[in-house]
């Protein structure tokens, strides 16, 4: 962050070389481990295609739509008001919402053991597709724990 007014330059994602997609360029930023790029990007394009597999449909338009299911509309923000702690609920805006629905994928995938990774991601695809698995799941809890905290929705100055 620059200490003078200037705006900070975003960097420019390029898409990615088999799907020509920039979802799954982030995406492969967001699995990377240690600067291999290289293995992110076989372990994505190997789920891409188990899941293309599965549902009979172009894996890159399954792909799209999981993450359409799991990007959440509200979240909370604490905020300290008079020495009380709330719960504010906000709108998720932004890089925000594309950066928390690939976390939640993440995640989730992660958490899954037994198989190795890009079925365990291909699952979860699939399951956020169909609005099951962890990673919905996640979203859900944000929305009901937004919806519980609405009495302090006049506490947000956005």
């Amino acid at each position: 962050m620059p200490r003078d007014k200037r705006k900070v330059e975003r960097r420019v994602i390029k898409p990615d070389a088999k799907h020509n997609s920039i979802l799954v360029s982030q995406f492969v930023n967001k699995i990377m481990l240690d600067g291999k790029k290289a293995v992110a990007t076989k372990l994505i394009y190997g789920a891409l295609d188990i899941v293309a597999e599965k549902t009979k449909k172009d894996g890159i338009e399954v792909f799209e739509q999981a993450l359409k299911n799991i990007t959440p509309i509200l979240e909370v923000k604490s905020r300290r008001i008079g020495g009380a702690t709330y719960q504010v609920p906000i709108e998720v805006k932004g890089r925000r919402k594309r950066h928390l629905p690939m976390s939640w994928l993440r995640d989730a995938a992660r958490a899954r053991k037994g198989t190795s990774f890009d079925v365990c991601l291909a699952n979860e695809i699939v399951d956020a597709y169909n609005q099951a698995g962890s990673a919905f799941k996640k979203k859900e809890d944000v929305h009901k724990m937004a919806e519980a905290n609405r009495a302090f929705a006049h506490f947000a100055r956005y």
